[in-house]
């Protein structure tokens, strides 16, 4: 009797189990009404911001980028050298029509300066109706000649232009230029002994070799000697100097450094051979000492041509 277990009210257990049951399942749909509600407010949210942006972008193209109040009417082309303002325009692909505002200035100015012959670009707009481009050329001065054989059997000399950077270029055509050529091709002196590899056609050869030939070009251009002797060829194959051959068929050896002063030692010998009626055979100014000297025999002495004075390059602008 005294172990007899008491009875239990199972009714009440079985209550207590659905309460909890019951308030799990009102946090669980309390959970979802939330996450459904943030769900729909972002996709109200993004899909409001896409409206906006479209209708931005539409008000945006018929108001600026279709409004033909804002369409180019005048391209002005200006340059300081000898490049057609028709060949530029075609080169950086600009017609009248396009609208000025929607035109992208920067792959203006990379298509020109992606031509070798050019050196720098500048471009801007003008509105309502005016784009403007000045172009700054790259200005030849040397000349390679590399021989090629052609298809049909024969020697032909391919040309290239060197400018005081050392930038590669092709000649340009007659069609490309707006004036005449003030030098003829063959004026320019010949750089010799670069490597075919280096020659590609808008690169830079940075050879010290031919960087030095194309400073002693420069040099040359700008000392007395231009006005007395004309430069034929600069041969860069022998190492440590750049050897010189004249139109009077002098061969003048000069060192890597110091051009400006090598220069002056040159036309201080020109000069005593003028006043003695000698000309160089050769002249070793590589050496600063006891200068190897040799002078031309009687009868083959070349006389010296007057070279024109360089013109300034005059600035197109249409």
């Amino acid at each position: 009797m005294w172990f007899k277990r008491r009875p239990r009210n199972r009714r009440l257990g079985r209550e207590q189990v659905l309460d909890v049951k019951l308030r799990s399942g009102q946090v669980r749909a309390a959970r979802t009404r939330m996450t459904a509600i943030s769900l729909g407010m972002l996709f109200a949210a993004v899909f409001g911001l896409y409206l906006v942006y479209r209708a931005g972008e539409w008000t945006l193209n018929r108001l600026v980028y279709e409004n033909q109040a804002f369409a180019t009417v005048r391209v002005d082309v200006e340059t300081d050298g000898a490049i057609s303002v028709d060949e530029l325009r075609r080169w950086a692909g600009v017609r009248t029509g396009m609208n000025l505002l929607a035109l992208d200035l920067a792959r203006v100015k990379r298509d020109l300066e992606m031509v070798p012959l050019v050196r720098s670009v500048s471009v801007e707009r003008i509105l309502p109706r005016t784009l403007r481009i000045c172009v700054r050329e790259r200005e030849p001065i040397a000349q390679v000649n590399v021989p090629r054989l052609r298809p049909t059997g024969g020697v032909a000399v391919a040309v290239y232009y060197l400018d005081a950077d050392g930038w590669v270029m092709l000649p340009l055509g007659a069609r490309q230029r707006s004036v005449p050529a003030r030098l003829a091709p063959e004026a320019l002196p010949v750089v010799a002994g670069i490597s075919t590899g280096e020659l590609q056609i808008g690169r830079r050869i940075s050879a010290p070799q031919v960087q030095a030939a194309l400073r002693l070009i420069t040099a040359f251009e700008e000392s007395p000697m231009a006005g007395l002797v004309g430069l034929r060829r600069v041969d860069v194959s022998a190492p440590e100097v750049l050897v010189v051959t004249t139109e009077q068929a002098s061969e003048i050896t000069f060192g890597l450094d110091d051009l400006a002063r090598q220069m002056r030692r040159w036309h201080t010998i020109f000069e005593l051979g003028q006043r003695t009626t000698n000309a160089i055979a050769s002249l070793n100014l590589a050496v600063t000492n006891n200068i190897p000297l040799r002078w031309q025999e009687a009868g083959g002495v070349v006389p010296a041509v007057p070279k024109p004075a360089k013109a300034l390059r005059p600035k197109k602008h249409v």
